[in-house]
């Protein structure tokens, strides 16, 4: 049944059915329920289809947000599902894990009226669902096959981006990954209650059906080096991301039971995927019984308390340096988390760890925090306030304090790849292509640690510069005359 649009005037918001946090946070499955067709059709019926649809121009992809919506208020599903598609690779992903709070449903004018944002992210779920089930979803068939091939470094969302874009121009597309598994953090940093491990692997499915080449297990710099691939094809994207844990200093930081965030949620992941970890079966890496406090503020921080709380955790506390309204995590997931009963300890920073005589962590030594003056960026500049030290019992602290690249021209054994001064690869940005030739780079390794949206932006955009670098060596006056 085709319902009329400008519906928030007589229907108000509503999420699909969300699991209670006690029940919820036993296990790790998604917390929200799927919309049933009519709910999904009323809640996409709210959408005012505004002149300048401010959730469109904040989305990173430039979603046609408005023209889907509209067609689920219509029943046009399958319509619906091709316009999402069409802007963006993964759109069952990014209905599940973008911070909609802070993109499109964020600026929606419906939010701003106070009559409450359009529930975006869950119709695209919803459409993108549906159209699994009722096999919309196909392979990429390319219209013409090419000769040339891409090598992608990084199997993660920006990397299989191109990678599906590259195989729809009719590239040869080869992948290759450090993983044993394709997806990246995609796989191994979200936890299953934000993203189901079985969505990841049904596209990766449809790639690998697509003709997508994927070698995992094989490091660039150990075995093969990036001027090995340069011969092989005929171009390169990097796309590794940016995997270093940013580290913390202070008395007793290197303490067993201090651990990276990434390497605490992998163990967690890897244990659900059916895979034997040794760090998480000896109680390394899982929180069960355990005093847990996690420091950071992001969304990596949100997805470690949350899973300290479905491990069994005895107490899980989450210190962060600034306030609530400061945090970079999504709000959304800030309130999941208290819901589930994590305590987060606000405008508080650790100062030294505490150990048994056995030498491992047993608590963080932490001073409360006054938020001072404004730096350049406009964010209040953290201040310990003198005298207010205090104590937190801790069997595991995870570092959640934000990633960094590695040293790229060191581990491809290519000096010649530049690097800007945090250690990203630069680029230039309209064609998307690094100081080397025929050698291009998209995602976190360019801007530094993001979204995931933001991912799949750039690696669509490296494709094009991809297209049109190849199509421009074999005919550049066809190229320039575009």
């Amino acid at each position: 049944m085709a319902r009329k649009l400008l519906g928030f005037v007589h229907t108000g918001q509503q999420m699909p059915e969300k699991r209670d946090a006690e029940q919820r946070s036993k296990d790790f499955g998604e917390i929200y329920a799927r919309y049933a067709t009519a709910q999904a059709g009323d809640q996409a019926a709210r959408c005012s289809q505004c002149g300048v649809p401010f959730c469109q121009i904040h989305c990173p992809l430039h979603n046609n947000i408005p023209d889907w919506l509209k067609l689920t208020a219509e029943d046009r599903l399958e319509e619906a599902y091709e316009i999402a598609s069409a802007t963006n690779n993964f759109p069952e992903i990014c209905g599940r894990i973008c911070p909609q709070d802070r993109l499109c449903e964020g600026n929606c004018v419906i939010e701003q009226s106070t009559h409450g944002a359009v529930t975006i992210g869950s119709v695209e779920k919803y459409i993108t669902d549906t159209a699994f089930d009722m096999g919309w979803v196909k392979p990429v068939v390319p219209l013409r096959e090419r000769s040339e091939s891409v090598g992608i470094i990084g199997a993660g969302p920006g990397g299989l981006a191109a990678a599906e874009q590259l195989r729809k121009k009719g590239y040869v597309v080869h992948v290759y990954d450090r993983y044993d598994r394709v997806g990246g953090l995609l796989i191994y940093g979200i936890p299953n209650f934000k993203l189901d491990k079985a969505i990841v692997l049904r596209r990766v499915e449809l790639l690998t059906q697509s003709g997508i080449v994927f070698h995992n297990n094989v490091e660039i710099g150990r075995d093969v080096t990036l001027a090995e691939l340069r011969q092989r094809h005929d171009a390169v994207l990097i796309a590794t991301g940016v995997y270093k844990a940013r580290d913390l200093g202070g008395p007793g930081s290197g303490l067993p039971g201090i651990v990276p965030a990434l390497d605490y949620l992998t163990a967690s992941n890897r244990t659900g995927l059916g895979d034997a970890v040794a760090a998480f079966a000896d109680g390394s890496l899982n929180a069960a019984g355990k005093n847990v406090v996690v420091i950071g503020g992001g969304d990596t921080a949100m997805d470690c308390v949350r899973t300290a709380v479905r491990q069994g955790a005895a107490s899980v506390k989450c210190l962060y340096r600034r306030n609530r309204a400061n945090m970079p995590g999504s709000q959304r997931e800030v309130g999941h988390a208290e819901e589930e009963g994590v305590e987060f300890v606000w405008q508080a920073a650790p100062e030294a760890f505490r150990g048994d005589n056995a030498g491992r962590v047993t608590g963080v030594v932490a001073s409360r925090i006054h938020l001072g003056i404004a730096d350049a960026t406009g964010r209040q500049t953290p201040q310990p306030i003198d005298g207010s030290r205090f104590d937190l019992d801790a069997d595991i602290v995870i570092k959640a304090l934000g990633f960094d690249p590695e040293d790229l021209p060191v581990l491809f054994a290519d000096p010649a790849l530049k690097v800007s001064r945090w250690g990203t690869v630069t680029i230039d940005n309209r064609t998307k292509m690094t100081a080397l030739p025929g050698v291009f780079a998209a995602g976190d390794i360019v801007r530094g640690a993001s979204l995931v949206v933001w991912a799949i932006r750039d690696g669509r955009d490296a494709a094009e510069g991809i297209d049109r670098w190849i199509r421009a060596k074999a005919s550049p006056m066809a190229v320039a005359a575009e």
